[in-house]
């Protein structure tokens, strides 16, 4: 599938960046299947038989949540790497990337292991871990350093260290530096910008930094690295400059229902800031960012039905950033956006049990819950609604020096609309001075308790915020009748229920139905 620029004036190029799923005759019998379910609620951890039976068995199903080094040949991979299965004796375990580059690994070639989806189990935790992990994925630690990572959690640097290492085996500068070495390698081998200026970009602080992480992790120079990019990606890494943005994969694992996604997009869609064009199974999603150091447009392309349902796939995706700093936040923001780290699996697994469930899941496997782009936009359009929200890009949106087609405007950020009064300045107000966080760390409970302070805030709102802004899988409206038995993933039950035209009871109707 071939994705449109982000303009309709660019060439229409797209560059493979991530290898494809093996084919059917590739793949080995599927391992059995493990209720990673069960394992999270009790606290335990798949023990490393189990993981090794997924990596004899190429079972993508737990691509991103581990992976495995070979001692005998120096190489980390991702459990579905279709080289030869090395002996147990020669294998080890690790939650991140990053662990096994710490420990000495380079990054096979064959599989990409640092292409994979991110781990869904960062997304459900709610401890420090889990929103260290969120906000290194954003971009924390390259921005604000680890002592500002230490102080948006709460905790001293050196807690923040320990504790990471502990359960990621790696700690915050590791994490970042390997996501870094990501981000530049993805530059390398889908533009042509000056090797220079790519170690910037990517967030390294000098130019020996960066050439020794890509030696360390790629066994290659950012050179060869360049000249090794498939000769397919020419073509593209020659249209990939700064004006023509960055085409990318987005990877998923398992099924992914991309029809409901962009039906939600479309429905919600705030004109100047978002279009969604095509026909279904072929529509193009486009919206503008706010970014840490400057703005960007973004162009996501839908996968026909068919071509999801395997397990595991990619979105096509083209960044437009007016800084090649911010390309790391912008495709974590689109991953969150497009619920891209689910596990569809443990999802399906739980919600499939349920006798209400289960012909919903069976009929949409995969179906994701998605997030927001950008948490404060998503907190005001909740509150405010469509109409209103498009009323506000207008008045208060921040025009784009280069107006792209229907995209004219980045929506405005929470000090524009503080003095706008009513239940909408109060939010705005709380967003701007730093009393409310809605970043991918933030504390759920803290942020539901400061939402649910603020004059006129309702609780199905801020529902909503919570399940969308703050990504929480667990979230239900509280007049709702939505039964513990779907935890930790009601969030995902209830849009299997709306997806099927049904909603839960509300309160008020059990206790009429029990009279």
């Amino acid at each position: 599938m071939k994705l449109r620029a982000v303009c309709p004036a660019v060439a229409n190029v797209t560059y493979r960046y991530a290898p494809a799923p093996p084919t059917d005759g590739e793949r080995h019998v599927r391992f059995p299947p493990v209720d990673r379910v069960a394992v999270a609620q009790t606290g335990g951890v798949i023990d490393e038989e189990t993981r090794y039976g997924a990596v004899r068995s190429r079972d993508a199903r737990f691509d991103g949540e581990f992976f495995f080094a070979v001692e005998t040949t120096g190489i980390y991979c991702r459990p579905s790497c279709p080289a030869v299965t090395p002996k147990r004796e020669n294998v080890r375990f690790y939650a991140t990337a990053a662990a096994a580059q710490s420990s000495g690994f380079r990054a096979c070639r064959r599989c990409r292991p640092d292409a994979v989806p991110g781990s869904a189990e960062w997304n459900v935790r709610a401890d420090v871990v889990g929103r260290a992990m969120r906000m290194i994925g954003d971009g924390v630690v390259d921005r604000e350093g680890v002592a500002g990572l230490a102080a948006r959690l709460g905790y001293s640097a050196r807690q923040v260290q320990r504790q990471l290492t502990a359960e990621v085996g790696a700690g915050p500068v590791a994490l970042a530096r390997a996501q870094r070495a990501h981000t530049a390698r993805v530059l390398l081998q889908t533009t042509e910008l000056p090797i220079t200026e790519i170690a910037f970009a990517a967030g390294f602080a000098s130019v020996r930094q960066f050439n020794d992480t890509i030696r360390t992790g790629y066994a290659s120079t950012p050179t060869e690295l360049r000249a090794a990019a498939p000769r397919r990606g020419a073509a593209s890494r020659r249209a990939a400059t700064p004006s023509a943005g960055i085409p990318l994969r987005l990877a998923y694992r398992g099924p992914y229902q991309a029809a409901e996604v962009f039906d939600l997009l479309a429905a919600e869609a705030v004109a100047g800031v978002e279009e969604v064009t095509g026909g279904a199974g072929f529509r193009t999603y486009r919206r503008t960012l706010r970014l840490p150091y400057g703005t960007g447009i973004v162009a996501v392309g839908e996968r026909p039905s068919g071509a999801s349902a395997h397990a595991g796939g990619w979105l096509d995706a083209r960044l437009h950033l007016t800084d090649l700093r911010d390309l790391t936040t912008a495709v974590q923001r689109l991953r969150r956006l497009l619920d891209l780290d689910s596990d569809p699996y443990a999802v399906d697994e739980r919600l499939g049990a349920d006798e209400r469930l289960a012909p919903l899941v069976a009929a949409r496997p995969g179906l994701r819950s998605p997030g927001a782009a950008d948490p404060e936009e998503l907190a005001v359009r909740a509150l405010v609604g469509r109409d209103e929200a498009e009323r506000l890009v207008r008045e208060y949106g921040k025009s784009l020096d280069a107006p792209c087609g229907t995209l004219t405007h980045v929506f405005p950020e929470p000090a524009a609309l503080a003095e706008t009064g009513g239940t909408l300045g109060a939010l705005a107000t709380a967003l701007a001075d730093g009393s409310l966080r809605l970043d991918p760390g933030a504390d759920r409970e803290e942020a539901q308790a400061t939402l649910l302070a603020l004059p006129g805030m309702d609780p199905r709102t801020v529902a909503v915020i919570r399940t969308r802004a703050l990504g929480d899988p667990d979230a239900a409206p509280p007049d709702e009748d939505v039964p513990d038995a779907w935890r930790p993933w009601r969030s995902y039950a209830l849009h299997h229920l709306r997806a099927a035209g049904q909603t839960p009871p509300t309160a008020s109707e059990l206790e009429e139905h029990r009279s």
